[in-house]
């Protein structure tokens, strides 16, 4: 049974867990487009175009959410989601640009990270996304 984001029809998801096995990046990719809105609590929180997530927001539809771990510099790895999508031609038409829209979120994992997140991070996570039972437990961003 899957009980996973990718439950829902047309969502895809992916890992990408660095070798250390102490931190990653977990994407859920949306081709479509999906309406969203988001919540950013704590004290000192990381995130990335979490202005999209207004409902008067010009953007509609987001087609990504990237969460990385690295603290502050896990936002890097929405980067690599937003090129790997574009290329797949997933996103907002702007004139002659494709802009996939694309928040991310950071978990606070400094203490036990041996690596710091990249794009390539969150690229590796899209090429990594199937419709499959989204994996658990110490993967990825978990």
């Amino acid at each position: 049974m899957n009980s996973s984001i990718t439950s829902v029809s047309g969502v895809l998801a992916g890992h990408f867990t660095h070798p250390s096995n102490t931190t990653g990046c977990t994407t859920a990719i949306f081709p479509e487009g999906a309406v969203a809105g988001g919540f950013v609590p704590g004290s000192a929180p990381g995130s990335r175009e979490h202005g999209v997530l207004e409902p008067r927001h010009l953007a509609d539809r987001i087609h990504g959410v990237c969460f990385s771990g690295g603290s502050a510099f896990g936002l890097a790895a929405a980067d690599g989601v937003m090129t790997a999508l574009a290329d797949r031609g997933i996103g907002l038409r702007v004139g002659a640009h494709l802009v996939p829209i694309v928040p991310a979120a950071i978990l606070f994992d400094l203490p036990v990270a041996h690596a710091r997140p990249s794009a390539d991070w969150g690229r590796w996570s899209v090429e990594a996304a199937t419709a499959a039972p989204l994996a658990r437990g110490r993967v990825g961003a978990g």
